[in-house]
């Protein structure tokens, strides 16, 4: 396994519980704007987009500047009414954090969230210096361009075959792919393993923890194979 230096970190579906609040708002939103409301299984399907790319997926036909704005008011207004008590991060995510600071490794966030979205939960949880750096959609190209990550690996000085992108959707993954990382995908959050299999991650797992396993194990293994090769 890869000498790993720096962890990356999709949001939503994958550090947080959010899910259901992102499926709830876009059918809000779509009520408000007398729009068909798409199946949860759609709207899970764009989550790790940027929003104007979202809304584009899944309403085509939505091309008015002012019928846009307004199914933008309308998810955000929603969405922000379900983050009066902000969404859990999921099990094992606060400890395994920690350890991966605690271990060296320099730590990221690429989300499809915009910034002041994603500024106002990370100041919520007292984590506006927790992480390395940042990038929101809104501040550079959506996934799965891979112009995010490249802002990513040049912030932090770290190459890409040094860097491991953690996200629950095929936009990560694929956004990971085109920037040369390597990627984990987590089957709890947007999409089924079955579907992120599909785009070669080299670890998928159910659960957060999996990952801080996974990562010491191989830690292990690698402080064995210079011990082995020492004289």
């Amino acid at each position: 396994m890869r000498d790993y230096q720096l962890l990356i970190f999709d949001w939503d579906g994958t550090l947080v519980d959010s899910i259901g609040r992102i499926v709830d708002a876009m059918h809000r939103a779509a009520d408000v704007c007398d729009l068909a409301r798409r199946s949860d299984a759609q709207v899970k399907g764009i989550i790790g987009l940027g929003l104007p790319e979202a809304i584009r997926s899944l309403y085509p036909e939505l091309v008015e500047p002012a019928c846009v704005d307004r199914f933008r008011h309308s998810y955000s207004e929603r969405y922000l009414a379900l983050e009066v008590e902000p969404s859990a991060l999921f099990p094992g995510v606060a400890e395994a954090l920690e350890a991966f600071r605690a271990q060296g490794y320099r730590l990221a966030v690429a989300t499809g969230k915009s910034r002041h979205g994603l500024q106002r939960v990370l100041e919520g949880r007292g984590w506006l210096n927790y992480f390395d750096t940042t990038r929101c959609a809104d501040e550079t190209a959506s996934k799965p361009n891979p112009l995010m990550l490249e802002e990513i690996l040049a912030h932090c000085g770290v190459a890409a075959r040094r860097a491991l992108m953690v996200g629950d959707s095929p936009f990560d993954l694929q956004m990971a792919a085109r920037a040369g990382v390597d990627s984990v995908a987590v089957g709890y959050g947007a999409q089924s393993l079955a579907v992120l299999r599909e785009h070669g991650p080299k670890l998928a797992i159910e659960d957060f923890a999996q990952l801080r396993a996974w990562l010491e194990r191989g830690a292990s293994e690698q402080r064995v194979e210079v011990a082995d090769h020492v004289g």
